[in-house]
């Protein structure tokens, strides 16, 4: 759940927007990522499904589950980025998009013979989400090459505005497949997607020959590097509070939100993929409007009030039942969406300016081992707290958390800085 250096309010995009489209290889990853999202939204319903269901997981094991699919951020999450960044971004991109489609085929292919067990599960969790890890710090560092930091926002809206559309389209279509193959088999589709994702990023013609090879590197010093320039800029302090705070309560929602609709509440999965989709319609229209909103109210306030303005509807679905409720429950998914796509783009366009070219790769991984580390503590106590006091209650204790989410980018510089700072010179960089 988790993203500005340009403040022209309308000229801008509309002058960036033609140039954009007509980059041949930023089209090229478009593509690719659009159809791996929409995979990515079937499998983020279908396994969890095929562990209550299929699997006959408790709510423990469900919790869990979501566990192991964020825990990777906490075991190489930090060292991935200094790794990432001896190597060419596109080979690691290919590279972790094939290795995941492996890993989600192998969960038909052991339905299919009788042996799918939760243990599989959780390793193809672990397996994805390792992937997941190494693909996300080269992707977010390989956009700013791919396209220039001036591009960086309008990059960053088309990429997240594709992405909503396959969140739309993807669990509706997850929910069908689901009803009609099972869940098991309903995952091949996100296996392909992968496959297909790796195919147009090797078609990307621009390519940069691997960082030069220094004597002297030293992992350790590399991540101390990374730590020192997120932890010793006020501004990146605050987003890692609010995000990795807000992640927190969000892996207790998802460690029992679809164990509430599948298994006491008894909706079919179809149902299910609507009442998710709902969320990516409010994200698209998030992602449209987000360079017209962070010039409207400055791009610092634009990053709290996106988060303020979506915690009311976390209070919805502790207290949804088989009834009109679950349409209430779409519309407050919606609401959520639109906040939460308006924080991200905001957010992550800033540091990716922010960051000198040298250290993006460990800066995007020293941001996701501190913003995507909770996730998997969320999923564990999410996971006990249903069991201990209810799926209900536990929604509840995780509304209440990320209603507060906002607190340390508003007590932070951020609450009034209409323009924030953007790299470039290597002495405006470290004071800013």
């Amino acid at each position: 759940m988790s993203r500005v250096t340009d403040t022209e309010p309308a000229a801008e995009p509309r002058l960036q927007r033609p140039g954009l489209w007509r980059h041949l290889d930023f089209r090229r990853l478009w593509i690719g990522e659009t159809v791996s999202q929409f995979g990515t939204m079937i499998s983020q319903l279908a396994l969890p499904l095929v562990a209550i269901l299929v699997v006959h997981a408790t709510t423990l094991e469900v919790g869990l589950l979501e566990a192991f699919q964020t825990v990777p951020f906490l075991l190489v999450g930090l060292p991935a980025g200094a790794w990432v960044e001896r190597m060419r971004f596109r080979s690691v991109l290919i590279v972790n998009d094939l290795i995941r489609a492996a890993a989600l085929g192998s969960i038909p292919l052991a339905k299919l013979l009788g042996v799918l067990t939760i243990g599989q599960l959780f390793g193809v969790a672990l397996i994805t989400g390792v992937g997941t890890v190494f693909f996300d710090v080269a992707y977010q560092s390989y956009l700013p090459q791919l396209v220039g930091r001036e591009q960086l926002v309008a990059g960053n809206s088309r990429l997240q505005a594709s992405e909503s559309v396959s969140q739309i389209a993807g669990p509706s279509a997850a929910g069908l497949l689901i009803q009609a193959l099972t869940a098991p088999y309903a995952v091949l589709a996100d296996a392909l997607s992968f496959v297909w994702s790796a195919g147009w990023v090797t078609a990307i013609i621009q390519s940069r020959p691997p960082p030069a090879r220094k004597a002297d590197r030293h992992l350790g010093r590399e991540i101390r590097e990374g730590l020192r320039f997120v932890l010793g800029s006020p501004l990146l302090r605050a987003i890692a509070m609010c995000t990795g705070s807000s992640n927190l309560f969000s892996g207790i929602t998802n460690a029992v939100f679809y164990v509430l609709l599948a298994r006491q509440l008894h909706i079919a999965p179809g149902i299910i993929g609507l009442i998710t989709s709902a969320a990516a319609v409010g994200g698209l229209a998030g992602a449209l409007g987000a360079t017209r909103f962070a010039a409207r109210f400055g791009q610092g306030p634009a990053i709290w009030i996106s988060m303020v303005a979506s915690a009311p509807f976390l209070f919805v679905a502790p207290f949804v039942q088989r009834n009109w409720t679950l349409g209430l429950l779409a519309v407050a998914e919606v609401g959520f969406g639109v906040g939460v796509v308006l924080y991200n783009i905001t957010q992550v366009s800033f540091r990716q300016g922010l960051c000198p070219p040298e250290l993006l790769g460990r800066m995007n991984a020293t941001m996701r081992f501190l913003v995507w580390g909770t996730l998997p503590l969320g999923g564990v106590i999410g996971g006990a707290l249903g069991t201990l006091i209810g799926v209900r209650a536990t929604l509840l204790v995780a509304a209440i958390g990320g209603a507060l989410a906002f607190l340390p980018v508003f007590l932070s510089p951020l609450r009034r800085m209409r323009e924030l700072p953007s790299y470039s010179e290597p002495g405006d960089c470290a004071a800013a």
